[in-house]
């Protein structure tokens, strides 16, 4: 479950544009006047980015990853405002919650198994924290113009999505109706919202990374296409558009606002 850095900092800005507003302006709220925020997997810092401009100023963050190098940068990229904690995800005992008063995750509970989501809403119903959840890929993937075979390697990197990242069978694209489910389950009253990628000729070089990791994976799951797909996806990227759904969620625990 490894990503580089140059991956993140490619998909960074899609990111960006793809969050709900609505959802990030009321996690920012959830996390009180002063905030303490523990970002889960948290890569280079993209989270932190993204949401310091919603927080006050006081606002003070506890990066989580289990990867040296991208906490050293998300190190130096939060320019005082973090710790950094080298914590294998699967330890949840381990997470340092004293204090917190919001918990983050980006493009992460598509990477993880039901079992794990529901240990971590059980470990913040215990203290009740809120829960903000990004960019959960949500299995749809379509693009225009469109070519034959887009729906099968489609289907071929869902079920690719759905294998074991580290941790245990993926949810991978069930993975934001499931995680409302076990947090409803556990409690919380659960906000969601749509967070797709739309990407055209500007986020081409975007574009073309991801289409050689879906054909790549695609490939793994025994479809014999999948490469010479990937070869005409990317040979026409630059005039393409294309759409990869995700989900935000949003649960916060019985009594906050």
């Amino acid at each position: 479950m490894a990503f580089s850095a140059e991956w993140l900092a490619l998909r960074e800005p899609a990111d960006r544009a793809a969050r709900d507003p609505g959802l990030i302006a009321r996690a920012a709220l959830a996390a009180g006047p002063d905030p303490v925020v523990l970002d889960l997997g948290c890569g280079t810092g993209s989270t932190l980015r993204v949401m310091s401009p919603h927080l006050p100023g006081n606002a003070r963050w506890r990066l989580v990853d289990n990867d040296p190098a991208l906490l050293d940068r998300a190190r130096t990229e939060a320019q005082g405002r973090a710790q950094t904690h080298r914590i294998d995800l699967r330890d949840l005992d381990a997470l340092p919650l004293d204090g917190v008063t919001l918990v983050t995750a980006s493009a992460l509970l598509d990477l993880m198994p039901a079992e794990w989501i529901a240990g971590l809403a059980a470990r913040l119903a215990e203290v009740q924290l809120p829960f903000y959840a990004a960019l959960s890929y949500d299995g749809v993937m379509r693009w225009q113009p469109q070519l034959p075979g887009d729906e099968a390697i489609t289907r071929a990197f869902n079920d690719h999505q759905r294998g074991d990242k580290g941790l245990g069978a993926a949810l991978g694209p069930d993975s934001g109706p499931r995680a409302v489910e076990i947090m409803r389950k556990a409690g919380f009253r659960v906000h969601h919202a749509d967070s797709p990628w739309s990407l055209n000729g500007a986020e081409a070089p975007l574009h073309r990374a991801l289409l050689e990791g879906i054909a790549d994976a695609a490939s793994e799951t025994g479809n014999a296409d999948a490469a010479e797909w990937g070869r005409n996806r990317i040979g026409i990227a630059e005039r393409s558009r294309c759409h990869v759904g995700h989900m935000d969620i949003l649960a916060l625990p019985p009594g906050t606002g």
